[in-house]
Formats: C-alpha cells, sequence, structure tokens
C-alpha cells in the first residue's frame, strides 16, 4: 500500500496531538477531519492542512477516499462511532479506553473481524520500541524473576467534563487508571487470580482516585493506583528477585533505569527520538492493514478484552455504572 488516508473523528485535544503526529509523517495523508459542528472542523483542518472538514461523524465515514478512521471522542462515544466506521468499511484506530465496557469492546471487535476489517485500541505505550526495550531487560534475567510491579498515573484533570461526567463514561479508571493497567498487562501477562480494590469518587459518582490490587499465579502481584485530582510522578517499578528497574513516565517511557540487588544503578535505557510517540500506532495499523489483519500484535484483541473485563470488574466493585448502561 502507498500512502495511507485517514480521517479523524473528533477536533478535541488528543486529535490536535494526532493530527500535529500525522502531519509529519510521510507514510500517511491526513485527508479528512470531522466534528459535530461544520465550523469546529474546518477551523481543525485549516490548522493541520487537512483537505477536508466534515460537519458530521456520517459524512467521514462514507467518504470513499478514507481508509482508516482515528476515534477521538469520549469514550461512551466509542462504541457507536466505531460501528459506524466499520459499517462503512473503513479501518479503525480508536482512543482508549477501547469502549466502555467488555460487551461493547466485544462487539466492535467482533464486527471488524466479520467484516475483515483491522481495529486496534491507541493505547500508544504499547506499539512504541521502549515497550519492546522493557520485554528484553525482563527477558535477560538481570533483575531475576519480576514478583511485585507498582504503577501510578494521575494527572489534574478534574475540571474537564468528561472526566466527571457518568455519561459520558467519565472517571480516573478509563481515562489514566486504564495505563496502569496496561503496564501490569505488558509485565505479568493476563491471567489474574484475584482483584481487590479501593476507590474515591467524585460528587458526580465516578471514580476520583483508586488503588488495584491484582494477584497472579506463581504469587506475583501489581500494585496500582490512578487520580484526576493530584499529580503523581509516573513511575513504574518492576521488582524482582535479583534487582529491580524504574520506568520513568508510564503514559510513555522516557527511561528505564535498572538496579542490581546492591541497588546500584547497573544500565539506563533511554527513549530513542521520536515525533510524539503517537506515531508508533499509526504505523502499526498501517503495517497491519497492508498485511490484511484484523489486529496489531502490539495490542491484541485478546488483551483490550481482557483489560475491559478488569475494568469492569472493577466498576461492579465500586458500586459505578454509567447512565447509558442500563439500556443495554
Amino acid at each position: 500500500m502507498e500512502v495511507l488516508k485517514i480521517g479523524i473523528m473528533g477536533t478535541g485535544r488528543i486529535a490536535s496531538l494526532l493530527a500535529e503526529t500525522m502531519v509529519q509523517m510521510p507514510e500517511v495523508c491526513l485527508y479528512g477531519a470531522a466534528s459535530r459542528s461544520l465550523e469546529k472542523a474546518e477551523e481543525f483542518a485549516a490548522r493541520f492542512s487537512i483537505k477536508k472538514a466534515y460537519g458530521s461523524y456520517e459524512e467521514l465515514a462514507a467518504d470513499s477516499g478514507i481508509q482508516l478512521i482515528y476515534i477521538a471522542t469520549p469514550h461512551s462515544e466509542h462504541y457507536s462511532n466505531a460501528r459506524l466506521c466499520l459499517e462503512h468499511g473503513k479501518h479503525v484506530l480508536c482512543e482508549k479506553s477501547f469502549a466502555a465496557n467488555y460487551s461493547q469492546a466485544k462487539e466492535m471487535i467482533d464486527l471488524a473481524e466479520e467484516k475483515n476489517l483491522m481495529i486496534t485500541e491507541a493505547m500508544w505505550v504499547r506499539y512504541m520500541p521502549m515497550a519492546e526495550t522493557l520485554k528484553e531487560i525482563l527477558h535477560s534475567g538481570i533483575i531475576g524473576e519480576p514478583m511485585t510491579l507498582t504503577a501510578n498515573l494521575a494527572y489534574l484533570v478534574s475540571d474537564k467534563p468528561r472526566i466527571v461526567k457518568p455519561e459520558l463514561a467519565g472517571g480516573a479508571l478509563l481515562d489514566v487508571g486504564v495505563y496502569t493497567l496496561n503496564f501490569a498487562s505488558l509485565v505479568f501477562g493476563d491471567e489474574i487470580t484475584d482483584i481487590s480494590s479501593s476507590v474515591i469518587k467524585t460528587e458526580s459518582g465516578v471514580d476520583a482516585q483508586n488503588s488495584i490490587t491484582l494477584l497472579y499465579p506463581g504469587g506475583k502481584m501489581a500494585v496500582l493506583n490512578s487520580s484526576v485530582q493530584v499529580l503523581s510522578d509516573r513511575q513504574g517499578i518492576i521488582y524482582g528477585t535479583k534487582g529491580f528497574l524504574v520506568v520513568e513516565n508510564i503514559n510513555n517511557f522516557e527511561s528505564i533505569c535498572v538496579y542490581d540487588r546492591d541497588r546500584k544503578l547497573v544500565g539506563t535505557y533511554e527513549r530513542p527520538q521520536q515525533i510524539t510517540g503517537y506515531e508508533y500506532q499509526v504505523l502499526a495499523s498501517k503495517a497491519a492493514i497492508e498485511q490484511g489483519l484484523t489486529e496489531c500484535p502490539q495490542m491484541p484483541h485478546q488483551t483490550t478484552l481482557h483489560v475491559m473485563k478488569v475494568m469492569d470488574e472493577l466498576r461492579r466493585q465500586w458500586g459505578i455504572r454509567y447512565p447509558f448502561e442500563k439500556d443495554e
């Protein structure tokens, strides 16, 4: 395939970051942008020299010139937006969290597979070279067998409507907690034997901050914290039988520092130069489409579904149910 023609659904902050990235990528052409307001779409298209602007998502999905659509709408809209794209024969790169719950995610993936279209979750860290570097370090045995990990991610974003509104599937879990869960998945895999948690809710009833403990076969444990009310160091620390390592910023691995059993620094791995880091998920999507795959190997459907199932269980423990789920 030559240059991949991409459309963006949604024109908010994350859409802007992806647009800024894609206009610097010779492998793709940012062909169209859609908003529910034509004025917003036209302003966005002008900012990034995008050829077409659409005042509805339906127009974007129906454009035969577009091959892949990147969905950058609130969590609550991913399911209907992805279905719209797939029904029009478009491949999909869908922002995390992939859907609001497991059943939505399963339907999205089933539909893509039925239509032989590629759909993948834009969990950007899983596509980055540093994710492979982390796996290689762990596989080398330099810290022995990893037995425990801690990870945290927190930002001061509780003033944003999409974060606190239940009808938009708001809360820390789907916005930032999903990164801590993916970090644990990257290290320990997806076979979990027990899930326990604590939560503090916002006045609107979504999770403001949470603490999650996951147990795995062989006595392994992950302790994860996320919040939308405070600022955190964003670190992921993996403790092994011969040493430990520290990942700086689990939201875009900046560096990995390895320490031996004397807590002496024995290795440092720096993040390679990048446009923004978002380019890797776009390139992976392009490669998967060219190979006729319905998923990206870096972010398998099975893992997306596993994480969604874990988040459903956590919300069940917390008594959090989104208003639209009552109709599902």
